[in-house]
């Protein structure tokens, strides 16, 4: 048997051996962020997630590489840019791996909507190792892909964005983060007509939702992590969306950051840079209940999850409703 990770014959092949895995790994990491959730503990929410991710990640027939983690800042014992994952051995997918065991880990500790656990998996190199700064984003759905331009007045990509789904600009809804930074942008969204829906975190599941139809999210505004920028990417490049990333340090110490990772400030990032991988793998699970994804639901004995995975080559996306069955240690999952 050759190594799968070289296998260049079938191109759909390493999505066909992982999405169900990637699956699992968000399951599983939702799951464990639930049990937990409002609590008011954002430390125990996000330790939840990451052991179980990392727990289900060592389980997996892959040589994987974490290039998107726990963060530079945080000095995490696991899922830390860098770590190794997966049981290796000459079988195993060569694989970089980026993730967010919870993506929104204080809305999770409150119980708020939008909380998601978020993977992305590529062949080596498939993924931009990006530094953990701040980075502005424009990211919009397939229809108004290469129509925008980060270097325009927010007026003229909003109208861009209207006509490329054939409505009026006050038939658009754009989500922001809310965060102070944003006042002058929330400001000039509505002087243009359209409408804001702010949102106390999640970037990568709000990405989803600008290009998922009947969410009623037509784009993505703002400055967030540039990590979650490249989970967004990998999921855009599934999808046909795009997001145009600019880095935007606040201080000397991302500026250094940057400067190590070579990244260059004030150029603009395309999708395909971000996520340049030719076999792409994504998929995120609900925590708790959002625009395109469900939280998850406890009942006696189990938990029903709800998950969107997807892989680049395949051109298919899958929203999987499962029902996990945990008494007396088993773990059935039934999909529904």
């Amino acid at each position: 048997m050759t190594n799968p990770g070289h296998d260049h014959v079938d191109p759909t092949a390493l999505e066909r051996a992982l999405v169900l895995d990637t699956v699992r790994v968000t399951e599983q990491a939702a799951i464990s962020a639930s049990r937990v959730a409002g609590m008011g503990e954002e430390d125990l929410v996000d330790q939840a997630g990451t052991e179980t991710m990392r727990r289900i990640l060592g389980e997996l027939e892959i040589d994987g590489r974490i290039v998107i983690g726990e963060g530079e800042r945080d000095d995490a014992p696991m899922l830390y840019i860098g770590e190794q994952v997966g049981k290796a051995g000459p079988h195993a997918w060569p694989v970089d791996i980026a993730v967010d065991p919870v993506e929104g880990t204080g809305i999770t500790a409150r119980m708020v909507n939008g909380a998601v656990a978020v993977i992305a998996l590529a062949e080596r190199g498939g993924l931009f190792h990006a530094p953990d700064v701040y980075m502005d984003k424009l990211i919009v759905g397939p229809p108004a892909a290469g129509t925008v331009d980060m270097s325009w007045p927010v007026a003229a990509n909003l109208q861009a964005i209207a006509a490329s789904l054939n409505r009026d600009v006050d038939d658009l809804t754009i989500v922001i983060l809310d965060r102070e930074r944003h006042a002058e942008l929330i400001r000039e969204v509505r002087a243009a007509g359209a409408r804001v829906k702010l949102i106390g975190d999640g970037d990568v599941i709000a990405a989803l939702s600008a290009v998922v139809r009947g969410t009623n999210v037509h784009a993505v505004m703002g400055t967030g992590g540039a990590p979650e920028g490249v989970l967004a990417a990998a999921a855009l490049r599934c999808l046909g969306g795009e997001i145009l990333g600019r880095f935007a340090p606040r201080d000397d110490d991302e500026r250094a950051r940057m400067t190590a990772a070579n990244v260059e400030e004030g150029r603009v990032y395309r999708t395909e840079e971000l996520a340049p991988g030719e076999q792409i793998v994504f998929s995120a699970t609900g925590i708790t209940d959002g625009d395109l994804l469900r939280g998850v639901k406890f009942f006696g004995g189990g938990a029903r999850t709800h998950t969107i995975a997807m892989g680049l080559k395949s051109r298919v996306m899958r929203f999987s409703d499962a029902i996990h069955l945990l008494d007396d240690g088993a773990r059935v999952t039934i999909q529904v």
